[in-house]
């Protein structure tokens, strides 16, 4: 990002044929209208009179319809937007592997890209394994919406409060417990209850202690399944303990995302997880009522599978387009979406328009309330246009540049003990018929551990007839199925 290039003035787009066309090439015809389903993570989504939206519409020849839904309602709303058959022009998925999608893509609903995109060199520059992570069958039906590998979801402490006790920056999970306790002990800030942990996404304890990214572990060429395992059973106890001793909200099985982030942010908590750039964002309003706040991701944290982060999949959404879109739309929309891999488009999307959003000072962009205002950054406009950048994660609008160098330090020491996600894009059929149950009966189980409502040998039974319930079994074949037949074509 510091050395952000001058604006690529051949940044381009081009067709199946093979030509390239500039952004501003045919500005003389009708701008073509787009309808796009798309997500927001921010508090309000760009509006229709957005300058940056208006701003690509012009270099685009584009008129663009957007719908923005918000996160925590967006998979609803795809559901009910997919089975309807009535699609716009481009939409959102959160990624390859949803059933409707995969079945859709078997009856010929959506465009096969892959003869077209080698000539959209922006979009082609995102490093390969996301596009081969988001291939199905072989083929590209998607554009993934690229992001970084690394700078992802991390622990965040509290760190003026780990100054103001004397405490060092916890390393291990017995380390968080011993600040959880403390931080619940001190009734910082004036507050009384506070609490260690929001719980905000805490399957990474799960992660820290397996030492897998995600639920999917490779191990001697084969893929296992980490809930099975007894390093499963200690992030359980460890989870019972925090909630035991009241380290955690009491309620935290059903709360909104909106109440865990409150928690954060108004400081009744002194752990929670996010990202880099969105704790930023959290921590930029926290300001406004206590500027002696100060937020900081923990590097790594231990169990006993050593240092531990977990790699991002890079990217954060896929945008499929319908086969009902004419040829020649689609390829205009895989322009649109070229140009915003640009150099151009990225500074668009993550900082704006220069002297009504940013300034540049010594390579630095120095974004200012209005950026804020006008949805810039990864929570909205960078949803839909962003091309690839180690340290997206690291920035975020209104940050100063001593804060943004930090940021970039520690993404580059999570990069060193960093564990790929390798299930991403492994399809079972299996998985999509009945994953979801057995993810509700699992989740379930585990909450119940948590809260003490069960005892652990209620999981070890659990455990056990998992291991010879059939489908769940059929489930591991296939996942293992699908790596192999990925290691092969390598």
């Amino acid at each position: 990002m510091l050395s952000l290039l001058a604006v690529l003035t051949s940044a381009c787009s081009g067709s199946g044929g093979g030509t390239t066309t500039k952004p501003e090439e045919g500005k003389n015809e009708a701008p073509v209208a787009l309808n796009i389903f798309a997500n927001f993570s921010i508090t309000q989504p760009p509006g229709p009179d957005n300058p940056v939206l208006k701003e690509f519409e012009k270099k685009t020849n584009t008129k663009l319809n957007m719908t923005w839904v918000s996160d925590p309602v967006f998979n609803d709303k795809l559901n009910v937007l997919l089975a309807s058959g009535d699609l716009p022009d481009a939409i959102r998925l959160p990624d390859t592997t949803i059933p409707q999608f995969q079945t859709m893509v078997k009856q010929g609903a959506f465009w096969d890209l892959t003869p077209y995109l080698k000539d959209y060199k922006n979009l082609m520059d995102s490093p390969k394994a996301i596009w081969e992570n988001t291939k199905v069958n072989g083929k590209n039906y998607v554009v993934p919406i690229v992001r970084p590998l690394e700078g992802g979801t991390t622990f965040f402490i509290r760190r003026d409060w780990l100054d103001k006790l004397g405490l060092k920056m916890p390393t291990t999970m017995d380390d968080l417990y011993n600040v959880m306790k403390v931080f619940k002990e001190k009734d910082l800030d004036g507050k009384k209850d506070i609490f260690g942990y929001t719980m905000r996404t805490h399957d990474q304890i799960e992660f820290i202690f397996t030492g897998a990214s995600s639920k999917w572990k490779p191990v001697n060429g084969s893929l296992i399944n980490i809930d099975l395992e007894p390093e499963m059973r200690d992030a359980l106890l460890y989870k019972k303990k925090l909630f035991d001793e009241q380290l955690i909200p009491a309620d935290f099985a059903v709360m909104k995302s909106n109440d865990i982030t409150d928690l954060a942010t108004t400081g009744r908590a002194g752990i929670t997880t996010e990202t880099i750039e969105a704790m930023w964002r959290w921590q930029y309003d926290q300001w406004k009522r206590d500027p002696k706040v100060n937020w900081e991701p923990i590097v790594s944290l231990e169990a006993k599978k050593g240092p531990f982060q977990q790699q991002n999949s890079g990217f954060i959404g896929v945008y499929a387009i319908p086969k009902s879109v004419p040829e020649a739309k689609m390829l205009k929309i895989l322009s649109l979406l070229d140009f915003g891999a640009t150099e151009e488009g990225h500074i668009l999307s993550n900082y704006g328009i220069e002297g009504t959003h940013y300034k540049k000072e010594d390579g630095f962009y120095i974004t200012n309330e209005q950026a804020v205002k006008d949805s810039l950054g990864p929570g909205a406009m960078g949803k839909l246009f962003m091309k690839h950048d180690p340290y997206m994660y690291a920035f975020a609008p209104g940050m100063p540049k001593e804060v943004f160098e930090k940021n970039k330090k520690i993404i580059d020491a999570k990069a060193k003990i960093s564990i790929p996600r390798v299930e991403i894009g492994l399809f079972s059929e299996t998985n999509n018929k009945l994953g979801a149950d057995y993810t509700k009966k699992i989740t379930d189980m585990k909450t119940q551990v948590t809260m003490g409502k069960v005892g652990i040998d209620a999981w070890d039974k659990f455990v056990a007839d998992l291991k010879v319930d059939a489908n769940y079994q059929k489930i591991i074949q296939e996942m293992n199925a699908a790596y192999k037949e990925r290691l092969a074509a390598k």
